[in-house]
């Protein structure tokens, strides 16, 4: 029997306007097409998928689970933009067969400048899903899976978490299978390895005409799980797959509906990650020096920190992070938190190739060039208020 662990992110970024050198306005965020966009992804996708979900939990009894992170960004415009969107996922909660992860509450790249702001940015999202959906995280998913030793050591210290997710990146595996739960090999923090190839089989290759795989159905699917050597089978996507990566017209929605009979009939079954870590020993120490993340063909941090714009702009973003703090001032704390999200920098990308449609989608620059020159325009204004402000203010 194959444990079936479905894992969805959810996020949308703060968008920035567009902010000229002359420009002196403190409002940095582009309210209206944020709301145009979450809106719009609500209705093709959230909506639907959760009204699903919702459904499928309900016709199996409890035999079917699914776990959620929600970043701290996307629930604020929930809040704010699709009140009744944020009730499905409320609603999903309360079936007691949905288990909300821990991260980082601006989806941020803190893990690798500012271990005290890594640390403040998780206990501030702690505080959000307890106050959203009554539930305190035992598992943690850091932004787009970015994990090594390290963060293991860090996350393990922090006390709360019974595991952690991370990408199955195949060097790292070295031919063996991610079906497991693995261990950081210093504190023997329990891991879950997403299995990309059947992970990105749904989120990226369900709709490719040219995939050998093409048209994949629920029962073709639950046969390479069934067939796939381990004790877990760790699914992990954006939930934007549903609906607008993979739209409706594709059936990714029929898809999604087969999969639990599909998967239940051939003797498996479905756990959320805290049932897995519960569920199955460490089978081995899954020994990551490096960074890995889940992002393009490198699974590396290089999306984010590739190029000397991205580099440029993170290191200065972050040399602010003590100024602003010293400041105690809620407003430009809470914009210089916004500034750490890592879709602002994901936007700096100069990859091309396979990798660069991906990052141009919902991209609201002509170029990494422009986006680094918009970003860096607000940085160097808000900049300007913390050298203004009176220390304590």
């Amino acid at each position: 029997m194959t444990a079936v662990c479905l894992y969805f992110q959810v996020h949308q970024p703060p968008r920035l306007r567009r902010y000229s050198v002359f420009d002196a306005a403190r409002d940095y965020f582009d309210d209206a097409r944020n709301r145009a966009i979450l809106r719009k992804i609500a209705h093709k996708c959230y909506t639907p998928a959760a009204d699903l979900l919702l459904d499928l939990i309900d016709r199996h009894d409890g035999a079917f689970c699914v776990a959620f992170s929600l970043t701290g960004c996307v629930i604020e415009q929930l809040r704010d933009y699709a009140p009744e969107t944020l009730e499905r996922f409320q609603a999903l909660a309360e079936t007691g067969r949905v288990e909300f992860l821990s991260e980082t509450y601006h989806h941020s790249l803190a893990c690798l400048y500012s271990p005290a702001e890594f640390r403040q940015q998780i206990e501030l999202h702690r505080d959000l899903i307890d106050e959203t959906f009554s539930q305190h995280p035992r598992v943690f998913r850091n932004t787009e899976l970015i994990y090594n030793n390290a963060l293991a050591d860090t996350i393990d210290a922090m006390d709360h978490y019974a595991g952690a997710l991370a990408e199955g990146v195949d060097g790292v595996l070295d031919g063996r299978s991610p079906n497991y739960v693995y261990a950081a090999p210093h504190d023997g923090l329990p891991l879950l390895l997403k299995h990309h190839r059947l992970s990105d089989d749904i989120a990226f290759r369900f709709s490719d005409p040219q995939w050998d795989g093409y048209p994949l159905t629920a029962d073709t699917f639950a046969d390479w799980i069934h067939r796939s050597a381990g004790e877990c089978c760790n699914l992990f996507m954006d939930f934007e797959t549903f609906g607008e990566h993979q739209w409706a017209e594709t059936g990714i929605f029929e898809f999604l509906a087969a999969l639990p009979d599909a998967v239940l009939g051939r003797g498996d079954e479905f756990l959320t990650p805290t049932e897995i870590i519960d569920a199955f020993q460490p089978r081995d120490a899954y020994d990551v020096s490096q960074i890995t993340s889940w992002a393009d063909t490198e699974r590396d941090a290089s999306a984010w920190i590739g190029n000397a714009m991205q580099s440029s702009a993170l290191e200065q973003l972050y040399q602010l992070e003590t100024p602003v703090k010293r400041a105690n001032d809620p407003q430009l704390l809470q914009d210089w938190r916004n500034l750490t999200c890592s879709d602002h920098f994901y936007y700096m990308c100069t990859k091309y190739f396979a990798d660069g449609q991906v990052h141009k989608y919902f991209n609201p620059y002509e170029s990494p060039y422009d986006s680094y020159i918009n970003y860096m325009n607000v940085l160097d204004h808000l900049r300007e208020r913390v050298e203004a402000a009176p220390e304590g203010s």
